[in-house]
């Protein structure tokens, strides 16, 4: 099959078009003709030499597909050849096949391109299990997300929006973007170019702070976040781009009785994927089939050129997803 390959690691001009061993399904996995997958900050970090997948998976990257199902492992019976699918992957995306557990595949509706059900696995998971399921979110508390334009942002806007409307929702977002995530429909929108936002977040809330905080940049906004939350706020980590060691006022902390909470999705167990894809499906998929949730597209590029998809997340110039079809 045909396959981004990484010659190495580094910069984004060591992926390349060639040729790998198609894969095969083993029991309890399908085999997925892809038909489209998309660009995720991991990929990024994986491909420079840091993020290494998970044992048994493949060292092809790519974390999400949509597309068909082409064969089944032994006794599998939950899918059938042919059917249309989403699957979140520990690795393999990147390629005319991938295989996938079943239980962290679910239909793809009828009503959703390719396109966009390249675009639900890693992102809106994500977003759903670390903003809805470990911060908690209640419909009257306030949500700070970090990322502007990110397809993790702009997924966690939209299923707030969605399963808990009565939430206010304050985004940081880059001079460039303000605009434009304004027109997504949030409360506020905070120019982190050009403000500290903490002490926009102590003006914008009364100096009471926001609930839930998703975060992705780590060290660098560490300080900032604590001052932040609210009593009883929660912060949830799930990246390290703004480094991994900071102080921490551990007494302000306890005093104001915070919570941080770590979180990746790659690395856990098989079974522990399945009941948060489960529980994604049952609570999200419908307002997806419905139109009430819609992924927001970036760019759409052959997936041979993955390596200009590459450049554009690190250039930071995409707002949305950045999806990479198999051309037919």
């Amino acid at each position: 099959m045909k396959a981004i390959v990484a010659n190495g690691t580094g910069g984004a001009e060591v992926l390349e078009w060639g040729e790998q061993p198609r894969p095969e399904p083993g029991p309890g996995q399908v085999l997925i003709k892809v038909a489209a997958t998309s660009v995720n900050r991991p990929d990024i970090v994986q491909r420079q030499g840091n993020y290494p997948p998970p044992p048994g998976d493949s060292e092809i990257l790519g974390l999400e597909v949509s597309g068909t199902v082409e064969a089944l492992g032994t006794g599998e019976t939950a899918f059938k050849v042919g059917d249309r699918v989403a699957a979140l992957v520990g690795g393999g995306a990147y390629a005319e096949y991938a295989v996938a557990y079943s239980g962290h595949c679910f239909h793809l509706p009828d009503s959703v391109s390719m396109v966009h059900g390249a675009c639900l696995c890693e992102t809106y998971i994500t977003a759903y299990l670390n903003v809805i399921e470990l911060g908690a979110l209640a419909d009257t508390e306030t949500v700070l997300l970090h990322g502007g334009g990110g397809g993790v942002n702009t997924a966690a806007i939209q299923i707030v929006q969605q399963l808990r409307p009565q939430c206010r929702i304050i985004v940081t977002a880059s001079s460039g973007k303000v605009e434009r995530v304004k027109a997504l429909g949030v409360d506020d929108v905070i120019d982190y170019k050009s403000t500290d936002f903490s002490e926009e977040i102590r003006n914008l809330t009364g100096k009471r702070g926001v609930d839930v905080i998703l975060d992705h940049i780590g060290a660098a906004y560490l300080a900032s976040n604590m001052k932040s939350l609210a009593l009883n706020g929660r912060l949830v980590l799930i990246g390290v781009m703004g480094g991994i060691k900071a102080e921490l006022n551990l007494a302000m902390m306890m005093v104001k009785r915070q919570q941080i909470l770590g979180s990746v999705l790659r690395s856990r167990p098989v079974d522990e994927k399945t009941a948060i894809i489960a529980r994604f499906a049952e609570a999200v998929v419908p307002h997806v089939a419905a139109a009430r949730i819609e992924p927001l597209v970036s760019d759409v590029m052959p997936l041979k050129d993955a390596a200009r998809a590459h450049q554009l997340m690190e250039s930071s110039g995409h707002f949305g997803k950045i999806v990479m079809t198999i051309d037919s």
